[in-house]
């Protein structure tokens, strides 16, 4: 099968992986990848609404590193929807739905994030399939394709 012109070249992820959400500050985060979960979620607290800019924004912290409540960002992004998410347990739950850039290694896109209180979860980030599509597929049998472990 020949690749269209301008098609890029699939990428390879783990089941896990670590990423980076530079618009709001956060330099690395360890997020596990979720293709069961269509909308990608972030661990987020102390939310809040501002206006910013004369635009809508919400205002949350984030502790980007697992187990680790010393580090803390603070991040205010415009609201681009708010939208029931049914979580892994089946509980429904209306979320704020922010759009910023995901990187990981060489991946990086605009992605839609739901923004819930993630403490009880393993994982700070769920990467979902929405933002995954096109570009990359994923090795479950592997973790840190795309970016080395570093922690």
């Amino acid at each position: 099968m020949k690749k269209k012109k301008n098609q890029k070249q699939k990428l390879i992820a783990g089941w896990r992986e670590w990423a980076q959400l530079p618009e709001l500050g956060v330099e690395m985060i360890k997020v596990k990848i979720d293709t069961g979960a269509r909308t990608s979620s972030l661990h987020a607290f102390d939310l809040s609404t501002v206006t910013h800019m004369g635009q809508e924004c919400v205002q949350f912290d984030v502790h980007p590193i697992q187990d680790n409540d010393l580090i803390r960002r603070t991040c205010v992004c415009p609201i681009l929807d708010f939208r029931w998410i049914t979580s892994s347990t089946g509980h429904k739950q209306k979320r704020f739905i922010i759009q910023t850039t995901l990187k990981m290694g060489e991946f990086s896109s605009v992605v839609e994030i739901s923004l819930a209180n993630r403490d009880e979860m393993g994982f700070r980030m769920l990467v979902g399939r929405n933002a995954l599509k096109t570009r990359i597929l994923v090795d479950p049998h592997h973790s840190f394709h795309l970016t080395h472990k570093t922690r």
